[in-house]
């Protein structure tokens, strides 16, 4: 990764063509075409390239920023992913090298999203680059991103973790019922206080970031007390001799991409502050310097809580740990009450943590959705009333969460629920990588404060194209009770219901009806701009045209 700094004359040109009122320019096309590429353009440029401050002023400060990235990082991942990845890969050697794979796949995915981040610096993420860079067919990519913000914006795995690790503590029985009420009622409770009290929801999702990032640093130096002071715990420990360290590996393709969507699970949240990038105060500076910061901080600390726990905790209880392998962990550390009781406690906070920063993000990307009209009562959903947050975001936030919790087993909802939140995620990832060479190539004279290696962008395109067809190459041996490459399926699917959605409401009933539609601007009482959908017959437009 490296930075270019120039000036662009064509970012100075397009702020003065920034000044022209929408409605201006469509006004001076003639014809049906020229509307089109009239609006198109002016479009791109007010709403994409220049900044634009929330209704909610830009209230995140640099701590506020990094906690918002570090704990969506570091979330139910570290504390439960590295039981999950040894049980898939079969040895520690292998799940080593696919942390690393998953650690070069974050750090390419970190770079184009500053790229993008830095040369469009507004709220909204990958809906605001993919609407920048995929301007035809109209609207495809912005209903993309709308279905499956809603079907695959939840945040669900961090509250099943959380009721796990709580009744770990407790020592009560993990029945079903138990342990889905438990997370619905972590849900129930941060959407509450993210909607209704927005100031102290933030308040509180930087106590518990800190909170998070002392547990991991503490952690690891639990590891290192064990290596040099505890020799009985070293003997039942999970280092093995090089000969052994890949025992029992499975090479498999389907096997490795499984466990590498789980690693990118762990690193999900980079990109958390190009979400809410209208919130921040110099946001183009914060950005960089948060988001590298935040990926060399989970970088190491997931290296070395990794060795941690092959120190202290004996393989085969790793491989049936399940998420509970950090509870191991303590317990073989500190004893049955302090590490079986205080510490899981500790681990399920920071689960909490991750839920808060997550909802807050989910809710302002939902919330810039409804902005563009692309959610039934958009104007709703989109206003900050009545606490000054985006209620009508936390409300399609917490739906399709609330199903994810309640439907699947709750034997395989993490892993379940882990695959199938990523893998739909790689198309936009691959489209997001394609687009940036095309862009490069279109607009040379753009201005990027971030330029990513183009070998970085190059091999992004690779690791997204093999993990999306690596699903359907199975393991030898079926584990869980669902089908290997259900995640693969039910991801597709969504993403299926998301073109025909557009086809169908924006092609199809469109030219059946003899209208298309066009967007016009809005501002609600709480000075939130909104943009209404609406339906233009286009025999009057040939008559007016004439």
């Amino acid at each position: 990764m490296s930075r270019d700094e120039e000036t662009s004359p064509l970012l100075a040109a397009q702020e003065d063509d920034s000044s022209i009122p929408i409605t201006q320019v469509k006004s001076t096309a003639s014809t049906s075409d020229d509307i089109e590429t009239a609006q198109d353009f002016p479009r791109s440029v007010d709403r994409n390239v220049l900044p634009e401050e929330s209704s909610l002023g830009r209230h995140l400060t640099w701590q506020s920023a990094y906690i918002l990235v570090i704990s969506r990082v570091i979330g139910s991942g570290i504390f439960a992913t590295p039981g999950a990845v040894v049980r898939s890969t079969g040895s520690i050697g292998l799940s080593l090298i696919v942390w690393m794979i998953g650690a070069v796949f974050a750090a390419c995915s970190l770079a184009i999203s500053l790229e993008f981040g830095c040369m469009l610096p507004r709220s909204g993420g990958d809906k605001v680059y993919l609407e920048f860079i995929y301007r035809r067919p109209r609207f495809l990519a912005s209903t993309m991103v709308a279905v499956t913000a809603v079907l695959l914006g939840f945040t669900a795995s961090n509250c099943i973790v959380f009721s796990q690790y709580v009744l770990f503590a407790f020592n009560i029985e993990p029945t079903e019922w138990v342990q889905k009420s438990l997370a619905l009622a972590l849900l129930t409770v941060i959407t509450i206080v993210h909607s209704c009290l927005p100031r102290a929801g933030v308040a509180i999702q930087n106590v518990l970031g800190w909170i998070k990032v002392g547990l991991v640093l503490f952690m690891i130096c639990a590891g290192l007390f064990v290596i040099g002071f505890r020799r009985e715990s070293r003997e039942h420990s999970s280092i093995p001799t090089w000969t052994h360290l890949w025992e029992g590996s499975d090479w498999s393709w389907g096997v490795i991409a499984t466990s590498v969507f789980k690693v990118i699970y762990s690193y999900t949240g980079l990109n958390n502050v190009n979400l809410v990038l209208n919130d921040v105060k110099n946001p183009i500076r914060t950005l960089k310097s948060v988001s590298i910061s935040a990926f060399w901080t989970a970088f190491f600390l997931y290296g070395l809580i990794n060795i941690a726990y092959f120190v202290v905790v004996p393989i085969d209880e790793i491989k049936s740990s399940g998420e509970l392998i950090a509870a191991l962990f303590f317990e073989r550390s500190f004893g049955p009450k302090v590490g079986k009781t205080l510490l899981p406690i500790a681990v399920a906070l920071s689960g909490a943590g991750n839920v808060m920063v997550v909802t807050y993000a989910l809710a302002r990307l939902n919330q810039e959705i409804a902005r563009q009209g692309f959610f039934p009562y958009s104007s709703l959903l989109a206003s900050s009333k009545p606490f000054n947050a985006p209620m009508g975001g936390f409300i399609v936030l917490y739906i399709p969460s609330f199903l994810v919790i309640v439907v699947p087993p709750s034997k395989d909802a993490y892993s379940f629920i882990l695959d199938v939140e990523s893998y739909p995620r790689q198309f936009f990832v691959l489209a997001l990588s394609v687009g940036l060479i095309w862009l490069r190539h279109k607009l040379p004279d753009l201005q990027r404060p971030f330029k990513a290696w183009q070998s970085a962008v190059v091999l992004m395109i690779g690791i997204t194209l093999a993990l999306i067809v690596a699903p359907f190459f199975p393991s030898k041996e079926q584990t869980g009770n669902l089908f290997y490459a259900a995640y693969a399926f039910v991801g597709v699917g969504i993403l299926l219901v998301g073109f025909f959605y557009w086809y169908i409401g924006f092609v199809l009933i469109p030219r059946w009806k003899g209208y298309r539609i066009e967007e016009a601007s809005d501002i609600l009482d709480d000075g939130v701009t909104v943009t209404r959908l609406i339906k233009v017959p286009v025999k009057v437009d040939r008559i007016n045209s004439n």
